[in-house]
């Protein structure tokens, strides 16, 4: 007598190997180090290199660490931001901190 399984099974199976595989890779990431790190900091210190630019939208999104607080804002002052990646990132921590020496 043979036994026949059941769609559901194969999709277990599969869902079990892949998040098998999943625990693998973190498992992986977390064990290996890079000692390349420190000598990719100096290069980028050296070449004056900008951020990572993850959106490809608006040059505020591109480069946070060079955008000033009302670049979102530049064509119109009272517009809303017609960006999606503009509501995910927030402006740089310095355009926060309090500024001193300003002459008034």
């Amino acid at each position: 007598m043979m036994m026949h399984l059941r769609p559901s099974s194969f999709m277990i199976s599969a869902m079990f190997l892949l998040g098998a595989a999943v625990v693998t890779l973190f498992v992986h990431a977390c064990s290996s180090t890079d000692n390349g790190l420190a000598a990719r900091a100096r290069l980028v210190g050296q070449l004056g290199l900008t951020d990572l630019a993850l959106f490809t939208e608006a040059r505020y999104t591109r480069h946070p660490s060079q955008a000033d607080l009302h670049s979102a804002f530049q064509d119109q002052p009272v517009s809303l931001d017609h960006f999606p990646s503009g509501s995910l990132v927030s402006p740089p921590r310095h355009n926060f901190a309090p500024r001193t020496g300003v002459q008034q």
